[in-house]
């Protein structure tokens, strides 16, 4: 699983990410994020690495809040 960035603009794509967000509640941020996952795990289509996907993101969520 590839956590260092591989984005040839990483920046630039985060900072889409949050100009998607802005004006949008919580809830619809939430909803926003998800539908983005979903398209994404459906373009990839690997099942197994999309699962491990979600595993080293609750790890990493996991060990930032630990790390507080």
């Amino acid at each position: 699983m590839k956590t260092d960035p591989n984005i040839p603009d990483a920046d630039g794509f985060y900072e889409a990410i949050i100009a998607a967000n802005e004006g949008l509640s919580d809830a619809e941020s939430d909803a926003f994020l998800l539908r983005f996952a979903l398209l994404l795990a459906n373009e990839i289509g690997d099942q197994q690495l999309l699962l491990e996907a979600i595993r080293t993101a609750r790890e990493l969520v996991a060990g930032a809040a630990g790390s507080r």
